[in-house]
């Protein structure tokens, strides 16, 4: 696998880990029980700290990309293993 393969899918996985991570840990004004300001969503979280989504982003993404990673090297899950309604009829095997 060339670098620049394992860098564009290292931050695929890095965007993806910190959506998922995003909502985590994450209160409100009113959970806080800090004052809002007028104006202000009811949901605006009042801590929030873009470098722990960050480092919670990096952390989950590196675990993510190294299966990724060890399932390329060993072919542990391949497209063979994804088909689950079997091949098409009257399949050959060629393109066109």
């Amino acid at each position: 696998m060339r670098w620049t393969s394992i860098v564009a899918i290292y931050t695929l996985f890095w965007v993806l880990s910190a959506f998922l991570v995003m909502p985590f840990g994450v209160r409100t004004h009113d959970e806080a029980g800090i004052e809002k300001i007028p104006g202000q969503a009811e949901s605006a979280p009042a801590d929030f700290n873009p470098r722990r989504i960050a480092l919670r982003a990096t952390i989950l993404a590196l675990v993510l990309f190294g299966l990724y990673y060890a399932n390329y090297v060993n072919g542990w899950i391949g497209p063979d293993n994804l088909n689950f309604f079997g091949k098409p009829p009257n399949y050959d095997g060629s393109i066109g």
